[in-house]
């Protein structure tokens, strides 16, 4: 999509450009478990900030509520874990380890936070899907904002980073003797699944990248299509998850203590239909492209796209509209929208909520 020349942008909209609510900054905005519930110092020296921040905690203001920015969700790896002795193997101390890049995390255990293993989801065979759970866990806040537009080799840089960084911060729970008793004993009791990923140390291959760049195109859904507010033409398949988006910065409060910004979860009333013409581009930029990935859409309706069994569907829709293009010889925009629909159909999509 890029190297076509094809129009996107990055990051948040302001409110105001699609009339939407939920979108840009949102201070203040906890709609998850994501936050920190107690007034935790955010300095390397408690109470002293001239002896600067602790890792991971920007010096800068968030903005203003609604406005928008180029800063974007955090990404991590969702990792498979098992407790099973005979599978497990221990989490590994990773290059550079550096204790003191998880003394925020010490700070939310010490203040009775105990959350650790909520999102220790489990998979058959023992074994977990782990996502991001809490003030401060997997989720590298505010280190992947060039990732969208960086170079391959750049891109690979920061993916090593979160890894290292996630890595670090299993070992720290398992082995640091500052970490609560009870939460070290039962880290301890997890570990790398080692018939999982076997020609990459046991570790996820791909990084968990929630949001990047986003097409902009004749057509772009946002709020208020995947809230039901308005009627989607040329539907081509469906989407049901919320509005949904991790935290994009970590900063300092005007009281003096950190807190999260970005978290988003806003259920849509029924499961919405995502438009034809947001998956393809101006007819005037590129003719022959269709993008059912980085769509035409908002940064909060993309919070709601970005599913992996939504990518399917639109990438079915894609695959069918790609062969009527070829067959009709024309450009992807000029495909007769009825032989579309009535091609999916025959492909048992739902392409609206009425189907039956």
């Amino acid at each position: 999509m890029a190297l076509a020349g094809v129009s996107y942008t990055v990051g948040r909209e302001a409110n105001r450009v699609y009339g939407e609510t939920w979108n840009g900054i949102q201070e203040g905005v906890f709609q998850h478990e994501h936050y920190f519930k107690t007034n935790i110092d955010p300095y390397k020296m408690p109470g002293n900030p001239s002896g600067g921040l602790l890792p991971g905690i920007s010096s800068g203001q968030p903005g203003t509520n609604g406005e928008g920015d180029d800063k974007i969700q955090a990404y991590c790896y969702r990792t498979c874990f098992t407790d099973h002795p005979e599978n497990r193997k221990p989490f590994p101390r990773p290059e550079g380890y550096d204790a003191a890049q998880y003394e925020l995390l010490l700070r939310v255990f010490q203040s009775g936070w105990n959350e650790v293993f909520n999102k220790f989801d489990r998979i058959p065979n023992l074994k977990t899907d782990v996502n991001n759970h809490g003030p401060v866990s997997f989720d590298y806040i505010g280190m992947n904002y060039d990732y969208p537009e960086a170079s391959y080799k750049r891109r690979k840089e920061i993916a090593r980073q979160h890894e290292n960084y996630q890595k670090g911060m299993l070992y720290f729970i398992a082995n640091d003797p500052r970490v609560p008793k009870a939460i070290q004993e039962k880290m301890r009791k997890w570990g790398l699944a080692a018939d999982e990923f076997q020609d990459n140390e046991n570790w996820p291959r791909q990084l968990y990248v929630r949001e990047a760049r986003r097409m902009i195109s004749d057509y772009v859904m946002t709020e208020h299509q995947v809230l039901g507010r308005h009627k989607v033409p040329e539907p081509v398949g469906m989407g049901s998850y919320a509005l949904d988006s991790h935290h994009t910065q970590r900063y300092v409060t005007v009281e003096g203590y950190v807190q999260n910004e970005g978290d988003i979860g806003v259920k849509p009333p029924r499961p919405y239909s995502i438009s034809y013409r947001s998956i393809v581009p101006k007819e005037t930029e590129c003719g022959n492209l269709i993008v059912p990935v980085c769509i035409s859409s908002s940064h909060i309706a993309y919070g709601s796209v970005r599913m992996e069994p939504v990518f399917m569907i639109l990438g079915q829709s894609a695959a069918v509209a790609a062969v009527l293009a070829l067959d009709m010889n024309v450009s992807v925009q000029d495909v007769d929208y009825q032989r579309l629909a009535e091609a999916l159909k025959s492909g048992k999509q739902i392409l609206t909520n009425d189907a039956r």
